[in-house]
């Protein structure tokens, strides 16, 4: 099956504390991955397409890491993010981290994307 963390405490390494999904509007921090419930995430890919840049890594307890759980990619005049995150537990449980996570999934635009990607 496709990878998953299931241990919402699971160490994670924030790959690009800059990215705007990761900064704007909302810096997220270590701390916003505190007092998750059940598990990190699910359906993380195990491959992708060169296009996609992965913003996280996560592993449970005795396992690689895997960076599948947010990857972000231009495609033709936008965006496609993937999030296999558990926001479907997260925000119902309202984990504040979460919530700002996601609030910087859905303002996240092409043009701030690409400008970052530009830059680097």
């Amino acid at each position: 099956g496709a990878p998953r963390v299931t241990d919402e405490n699971s160490p994670f390494t924030i790959l690009d504390r800059e990215s705007p999904v990761l900064a704007s509007p909302n810096r997220i921090g270590e701390a916003d991955f505190e007092g998750w419930v059940q598990e990190r995430g699910l359906y993380f890919l195990a491959e992708w397409d060169e296009r996609y840049t992965p913003l996280l890594e996560f592993n449970d307890p005795d396992e690689e890491p895997v960076r599948g759980s947010l990857l972000v990619a231009p495609v033709g005049q936008g965006i496609y993010a993937y999030a296999a995150l558990a926001f479907f537990r997260q925000l119902p449980a309202g984990v504040p981290g979460a919530h700002r996570l996601f609030a910087n999934l859905v303002s996240l635009t092409a043009e701030d994307w690409n400008a970052y990607r530009a830059s680097r």
